[in-house]
Parts: structure tokens; C-alpha cells; sequence
């Protein structure tokens, strides 16, 4: 059984076996050990945080509504983020896009602030996931009712969740297990989260979202997030029968019968596999850049806003840039583009480089400029 510390237990609890086996969850983390130790070495610049952390998130954000059934495609989710595109027919798909990119800017706040992950912060990622995007919400009411998987073919019950009244209990024994779980390796406790979340199910609706939402912060918060750059969520959307399969909480269709006793290593060995895989893919691009003689810019590049990271592109390869290079970067309007070089200018990131209004240009405020001259 899984007792991550004294006197505290988690009412399903599944059994993890270990074996020296390298596919087993030992000889997994083993390797995944391995290749965080490199990365945390080697140089993340601001072309590679322009080249994967934004395309992390991106890439997070349609795989994981992927697996959820959303139909908008890669491209088209990039369009709804930076350019606020719509897409008629898919206002769902939309409003799922921008609320899971919403809890990902969260999951970077709460790690940046090195918050303690609490029930409360949870609550928060699902209301963001179904808010479609919108800044404040209220965390999340679990749901008031039972929420049966049935059979599409003949409605018999596959599996019967746990019964409402036992829901906020169980999630607050869950934030309590997770915050006593320091005995255990960060991927293992992320892992076993994912599994309870998921055995729960708290809410009707959103939460396969919620669920990998709260892994990436565990793992954030744990130091596994590799400078923002992790991203799991390809690994389910690839193979979404094999995700739901590793998921499979036991043979009985009753919560209480099934998770309790199962053996959870299947699952635990395929979420640490989609980490290793993850991992092996920064690994590879951070090389180059250490071949390249490159430095690392990651201090600086962690307190910029997710736009600010992405525009230095821009300025790696000009001194001065124009607010229509910049809407063309994010697919703005040359309105929204001036008002967010205007606001820029005034958090100091940017400097106005020439003043007349038909041909203003931009240049970086001289720190930024300085560590863009050595990352080049």
C-alpha cells in the first residue's frame, strides 16, 4: 500500500510494485534522474524557451483537450490563444482552448510563488479549465449527484464513481496525501494524484483536464517541471486508448471495490514512460544550444510574461522592432499591438527606440538587451 508518511492514509490506495526491470517505475525514474540532472546543467536560452516552453504550453493545451474530444486542430489552437480567433461551430472547443491555457498561466504563478499546493488551488485549475478563459473565477463546487460511466453499446454500468457526499472528504485527503507525500519520488507522488483524481472524479464535467493539470504542478513545484519546458500531455493524446486503458481502476464496476486493492503499476510505469520521453525531447534541443556555446538565460526569461518570452524572437534578430512585426508575431490587430508595446513601455521591458508615431520602433530595455547579446 502507498503511506507516504505516519499516520496518514488515503482511503483508495492501490498497490505499486517494484522490480529491477527497466520498464518497471524504478528502472523508469532511474533514467528520468538522469536526464534532469542534464538538463539543469546545460544552457536554456531564450531560443529555446521561444522554441519549446511556448510550444509546451501550446502543445499541452491541444493535446490534453484532444484526449477530452476537442476537434480544433494544432494550428488553430495557436490562433485562439495569440490572435483570439473564433472559429464558428466549435465555441466549445474555443472556450476549452483558452480556459486550459488560462490554468497553465495558474500552474506558472502558483510555481513561480512557490505556493504550497493546497485543495483550494486545485478547485481553482478546474474553474479556470471551464471559465473558456476568463481571469477571475471562484474555485469549483464539487458536483451534487452521482456521475456513472455506462457502456455506449448496452448502458450497463462500466463504473460507479464515488458518492457525492464522500467527495469533498476524499479530495481534502487527497491535498493532505499529496502534502505528506515528501517520502516519496516527486514523478511517483504526481503519478498516484493523477490515479486518485481520476478514481474521484469530483465534478462532472472537466476533469481528465483538471487531473494533468495537477500532475504538472506537482511536478512543477517538485523541481521535475525543467525550467517550464515538461509537456506529458502529447504522450496520452498520441495513444488515447492506452492512457484510458492504464487508467482502468480495477474489475469491479464499484469505486469502493476496485481502486482500493488494484495494482497501479501499469499506469505508474506508462506516466513515468510519457516523462522520460518529455524529457529525452529537452534534453536533445538544450545540447544544441550547449553546443552552440549558448548560455543560460533562464533566470531572467522565468519572470517574463508568456508574450515577452515569445516576442525576443523577434529581437534576436533585429535591434528594433515595430508594433506590426509584433501583431504579426501574436495575429493582433495594430490597435492591440500598440496598446501592448505602450503597455511595455511602461513595465520597462521595452524601450520606445524612435518616437515618431508613422515609423515608432521598439528596442529591449538594456538588461534584456545585454542578456540577448549573450545568448546570441
Amino acid at each position: 500500500m502507498l503511506h507516504p508518511a505516519s499516520g496518514n492514509t488515503w482511503p483508495l490506495k492501490g498497490r505499486l510494485s517494484f522490480n529491477r526491470h527497466s520498464r518497471s517505475p524504478r528502472g523508469l525514474l532511474a533514467g528520468l534522474c538522469a536526464s534532469k540532472t542534464s538538463i539543469e546543467s546545460l544552457p536554456i536560452t531564450p531560443r529555446v524557451l521561444a522554441d519549446l516552453r511556448e510550444s509546451a504550453r501550446l502543445f499541452s493545451t491541444h493535446y490534453s483537450t484532444t484526449v477530452e474530444g476537442n476537434r480544433l486542430t494544432q494550428e488553430q489552437v495557436a490562433q485562439v490563444i495569440v490572435g483570439d480567433q473564433t472559429f464558428p461551430g466549435r465555441e466549445r472547443d474555443r472556450a476549452e482552448v483558452r480556459g486550459y491555457y488560462a490554468a497553465l498561466d495558474e500552474v506558472e504563478r502558483l510555481t513561480k510563488a512557490r505556493t504550497q499546493l493546497t485543495e483550494t488551488a486545485v478547485r481553482s485549475l478546474h474553474a479556470l479549465v471551464m471559465a473558456g478563459g476568463k481571469a477571475r473565477v471562484k474555485p469549483s463546487r464539487y458536483r451534487d449527484g452521482q456521475n456513472v460511466i455506462r457502456d455506449s453499446r448496452d448502458k450497463a454500468i462500466v463504473y460507479l464513481r464515488p458518492e457525492a457526499k464522500d467527495v469533498p472528504s476524499l479530495m481534502q485527503q487527497l491535498g493532505v496525501w499529496i502534502s505528506a507525500s515528501d517520502q516519496l519520488p516527486v514523478p511517483l507522488t504526481a503519478a498516484v494524484a493523477h490515479y486518485q483524481y481520476a478514481t474521484v472524479h469530483p465534478y462532472y464535467d472537466g476533469n481528465g483536464c483538471t487531473a494533468r493539470l495537477l500532475t504538472t504542478l506537482i511536478l512543477h513545484l517538485g523541481g521535475y517541471g525543467l525550467k517550464g519546458l515538461c509537456a506529458l500531455d502529447e504522450h496520452y493524446a498520441r495513444d488515447r486508448t492506452g492512457y484510458y486503458q492504464a487508467l482502468t481502476l480495477g474489475p469491479s464496476h464499484n469505486c469502493s471495490m476496485g481502486p482500493v486493492e488494484a495494482d497501479i503499476t501499469p499506469w505508474v510505469a506508462y506516466f513515468i514512460l510519457g516523462m522520460a520521453t518529455s524529457f529525452e525531447r529537452v534534453l536533445q534541443q538544450a545540447k544544441r544550444e550547449a553546443d552552440a556555446g549558448r548560455t543560460d538565460q533562464s533566470p531572467l526569461l522565468r519572470n517574463l510574461e508568456t508574450r515577452q518570452r515569445k516576442v525576443l524572437v523577434l529581437f534576436e534578430k533585429s535591434r528594433e522592432v515595430t508594433a506590426a512585426e509584433i501583431a504579426a508575431l501574436f495575429g493582433l490587430r495594430p490597435r492591440s499591438s500598440a496598446a501592448l508595446c505602450q503597455r511595455w513601455v511602461s513595465a520597462g521591458f521595452l524601450l520606445i527606440a524612435n518616437p515618431a508615431k508613422k515609423s515608432r520602433r521598439y528596442q529591449l530595455a538594456d538588461q534584456y538587451e545585454q542578456w540577448i547579446s549573450r545568448a546570441t
